[in-house]
């Protein structure tokens, strides 16, 4: 096999894919592309601090390099930067440094701007012959956006710094460096000749936009998202923010659904919208009825002067009906190759029954709990965006067709109005009208109850192991009948962070995680965040991709997939079983702080993308956990903010895309979200998980909660971390995560409820048998019975040395004063050793060293580094000279984390260890229960 792990590879895809994600809004006066050997000025400090992503577990990816925009436009010298500009900000930032904020989602949304004055920008201009200004913006876990200057508006020096150089430029181009849109009404304001955003394109995102700015391609990227004229102009910001309950009284009606419908007038930038350096027509080559769609064929041709790809979207218009209906619905699209000037290509976009489909709660359709194609005209649309889209073709149905039966799931239970049309108006929209939501008519609890799994008798240990069954030689019910009731418990109690039974410094550890499980053959199976790319908390690199948002905008599903063919190959390199993400909930608010992690106001395109992600990864036998299943559009209080949905925005917005990622991307690992909809968390929901998810769906895989999830059993019940029964019950399989699953370390409830009959053997064996099936698909399973693949072997080989300590970390266990066995440290130049610290007692140390050197040359300098995580906590360096025995005492506080990583690194050889030890210095064992407790 020849070489197949490479990263020059790997990035060039990540870089087309940051390319393609460019969605250019305007481009007047020639603005771009720019021409080789240009002067250009680049104004705004995002020039410096590119945004690569977000923060939180979507973004915290430890990267070899990332280059911004102005480094890659350095590192091809196309362009001649000026250096006065550049050289301004360098001085004013040496008083105006970085700000990280201080911890876990305290990062500001924006970093303070240099002022840029008139007199600057008139300087710049004279030297210039074009202008590029940077706005740049982050936003991550456990904050949203507001609707305030610094985050979703401009603020004052951004403005001044739009003004000053628009009024000296004639050419100023505008670069957003957001993971998710933001006011735009500054663009008719300062009349920049262009404006583009560029999203978060990951570590080779300045790389993909200067493919964009130097005309290397032409921009082919479009919005995902609907740009109002304000932010109340959207339906969803009225009932946005509440800490303890949002209202969605818009309904099904999000983004493009709304404006398109009811006030077309407030939009700036349509959905799907976005600029090329060349133009196309298209024209409708065929309309065909099939047994359950419709197919088009749609020929694209670049009329205009330079090499370019277009997206061909189909919309569909449904009629009212009884039901009433969006104006426009995004049915089907496809990205044509890169076509020539004058070239042409035909492509062909199947639209099924599905993906035009309402969904009818009561039956006044005839089909109660289903979705269903209501009598009438349908009228199909085609164009590169929603509102320019013309006329394809028309199917006329003759009677209501029922596309697929259901039943009634995640109803709500508190009465409200929501949306719906009115009467058409003059201007072709509908007036807002108003109805009652319908409400539950049977608990999700009453269903449980009804539909029990059968136990499977005991039987003790026979010798069974995991091999037997996938084997054939037992089935797996037999196997599964040996694990005792403390096993099945444990079997459910997912560990970490950063477990030292998997890769070093990832999210968790599943499966055989107890001395029982592991001796019936089971693997430790592990995963790792994120959407952007694979966090590993101990330090070692991965690749940041772009942004959710991003990715969506390429419109390129082929491209998706060979872009997550590398993440799956760099997954299984690093022996991680599963990707957390993709992250693919709706953007039903600009504000909403996740958004960039993913994909779209509109579930189709969000379930397309997943399921290209999901393919990409599964070449390589790992798989991705979509996420977060499902609402999860508010990070503000997330954990406990009830979201309050009607069963059909549900099942045709929120559940969508996850539908799409089960049905079409092959989705077997699935993540509930935090919070509750309508009542119930969803880590503990019995229509999300088990009837809607698993019994319509046919999903066969495996379903964990978010980290630290709570659960409750009925709606209006309060939600505990305890509560992991109610989650088994709902067939959430994995509870998510324990320090210890055999000690029970978090203290839920399995062994109380089922000693009382609150929970079945049958519930807990019927997840043990999820997460056992899930376990053999796993590349862990593979390495537990000695068959690791040739594949293996060779990424294996790719790794470098320091990974393969990471790799070949020794555990150490920490209760208070902890010796550290010095023989296992390399002290040879270069070396690396790598402990995983282990508190069963956490609290603050000190890291206690005895040491000398041992060198014939007194002027030798020898360094040593030590390491907590990926952080540098002090570099001791002796002389030859220093042959006397001496000690070094570093301070090593773990925080809140119960696993952390020591390393030591050392640069020369000729130091000589005689002890080393870890000495507690504080107890912080039980703030950190009580801080758990407040949290609960």
């Amino acid at each position: 096999m020849g070489k197949i792990w490479d990263k020059a590879k790997y990035a060039a895809a990540a870089a087309e894919a940051a390319a393609e994600g460019v969605v250019l809004l305007k481009n007047d006066r020639a603005a771009l592309p720019l021409k080789e050997g240009e002067k250009v000025a680049v104004f705004g400090r995002s020039q410096f601090n590119y945004y690569k992503s977000g923060t939180g577990s979507g973004g915290s990816v430890n990267v070899d390099y990332v280059i911004g925009i102005r480094e890659a436009l350095e590192e091809k010298g196309c362009v001649q930067l000026n250096r006065t500009v550049r050289e301004t900000y360098e001085e004013w930032l040496k008083d105006h440094p970085f700000d990280a904020g201080h911890g876990w989602a305290s990062e500001p949304w924006y970093q303070e701007e240099m002022p840029v004055t008139e007199e600057l920008a008139r300087k710049a201009a004279q030297e210039s012959d074009a202008a590029l200004i940077l706005i740049g913006r982050t936003a991550g876990e456990d904050q949203d956006n507001k609707a305030e200057p610094g985050s979703y508006l401009l603020t004052e020096d951004e403005k001044a710094m739009l003004q000053a150089v628009c009024r000296a430029f004639s050419r100023t181009i505008v670069l957003l460096n957001t993971g998710n849109i933001i006011d735009m009404k500054w663009v008719a304001e300062y009349d920049p000749a262009a404006v583009a955003y560029v999203w978060q394109g990951g570590q080779e995102g300045g790389r993909g936009v200067r493919m964009v700015l130097m005309g290397e391609c032409a921009p082919s990227g479009k919005l995902t998202d609907t740009i109002a004229q304000d932010i109340a102009d959207y339906p969803s910001t009225a009932c946005f923010g509440d800490p303890k309950e949002n209202i969605q009284q818009e309904d099904i009606y999000v983004g493009y659904r709304y404006f398109e419908t009811f006030a077309k007038e407030k939009v700036l930038y349509p959905f799907g919208f976005g600029l090329s350096y060349t133009s196309f027509i298209m024209e409708t080559a065929g309309f065909e009825e099939e047994a359950d769609g419709v197919s088009l064929r749609v020929r694209v041709t670049n009329t205009g002067t330079c090499a370019g790809k277009e997206v061909v979207q189909v919309y569909a218009e449904a009629p009212q009906g009884k039901l009433g209906k969006p104006a426009r619905v995004l049915c089907g699209f496809a990205k044509t190759q890169e076509l020539a000037p004058g070239a042409s290509e035909e492509l062909e976009i199947a639209v099924p029954d599905s993906a035009v489909s309402s969904y009818d709660e009561t039956g006044v359709t005839g089909y109660k709990s289903a979705f269903v194609l209501e009598e009438g005209s349908y009228i199909y649309y085609v164009g590169s965006d929603v509102r320019t889209a013309q006329p394809a073709g028309e199917r006329v149905l003759d009677e209501t067709i029922c596309v697929q039966q259901c039943s009634e799931g995640m109803a709500p239970v508190k009465a409200f109005q929501r949306l719906r049309p009115g009467e058409r108006t003059e201007a072709g929209e509908y007036a807002p009208a108003w109805e009652d939501v319908p409400l539950q008519k049977k608990k999700p609890g009453i269903k449980r109850d009804e539909n029990l799994p059968e136990e499977i008798p005991s039987t003790g240990d026979l010798g069974y192991k995991l091999r037997d069954a996938a084997e054939g030689r037992v089935s797996m019910e037999q196997f599964v009948g040996q694990i005792s009731d403390a096993g099945l418990c444990a079997i459910i109690r997912g560990e970490g962070m950063s477990s030292p039974k998997v890769t070093p410094g990832i999210a968790a550890a599943y499966g055989g995680v107890t001395e029982e499980l592991l001796g019936l053959g089971l693997p430790i199976a592990g995963c790792s965040d994120g959407p952007s790319g694979i966090r590993m908390d101990c330090g070692m690199h991965a690749f940041a991709m772009p942004n959710g948002t991003c990715l969506a905008c390429t419109f390129n599903t082929e491209l998706i997939e060979k872009l997550y063919a590398w993440e799956g190959m760099e997954l299984r390199r690093n022996r991680i079983d599963a990707l957390l993400g993709p992250g693919m909930n709706i953007h039903r608010n600009p504000l909403n702080g996740r958004n960039f992690e993913y994909f779209s106001e509109d579930p189709f395109v969000s379930g397309k993308m997943a399921a290209a992600q999901l393919h990409g990864m599964h070449r390589y036998g790992v798989t991705g956990v979509v996420k977060h299943f499902c609402a999860n559009t508010q990070e503000f209080k997330r954990h406990t903010m009830n979201s309050v949905i009607s069963e059909r925005a549900l099942r045709e917005i929120y559940l969508k895309g996850f539908e799409m990622a089960v049905r079409e991307g092959g989705a077997y690992t699935v993540m509930s979200t935090y919070g509750p909809v309508n009542g119930i968390w969803t880590s503990s929901h019995y229509d999300l998980l088990t009837q809607i998810l698993r019994k319509e769906w046919g999903f066969d895989g495996i379903v964990m909660t978010d980290w630290w999830a709570e659960a409750n059993d009925e709606a209006g019940a309060p939600g505990t971390h305890s509560n992991v029964a109610a989650q088994v019950r709902a067939q959430n399989d994995l509870n998510m995560v324990n320090q210890d699953a055999a000690s029970n370390s978090n203290g839920d409830n399995l062994d109380t409820a089922l000693a009382q009959g609150l929970l079945t053997r049958g519930e807990l064996q019927r997840s043990a048998l999820n997460i056992c099936r899930y376990l053999l698909t796993t590349p862990a399973y593979l390495r537990s019975i000695g068959q690791e693949t040739e594949l293996d072997r060779e990424l294996a080989a790719s790794m470098t040395d320091e990974d393969q300590s990471m790799q070949n970390a020794v555990t150490l266990m920490i209760n208070g004063d902890t010796e550290i066995d010095v023989s296992a440290i390399r002290a040879e130049k270069g070396q690396t050793t790598v402990f995983t610290a282990c508190q069963e007692r956490r609290g603050n140390y000190e890291l206690e060293l005895v040491l000398r050197a041992d060198s014939d040359n007194p002027l030798a300098q020898i360094p040593v580094t030590v390491f907590m995580n990926k952080d540098v906590l002090k570099t001791i360096t002796l002389t030859g000279a220093d042959n006397e025995w001496r000690t070094e005492r570093i301070p090593v506080l773990p925080g809140f984390s119960s696993n952390f990583f020591l390393k030591f690194y050392f640069g020369q050889t000729g130091i000589v260890l005689r002890s080393a030890r870890l000495v507690l210095t504080e107890d912080t064992e039980n703030k950190i229960r009580e801080m758990l407790a407040s949290f609960a």
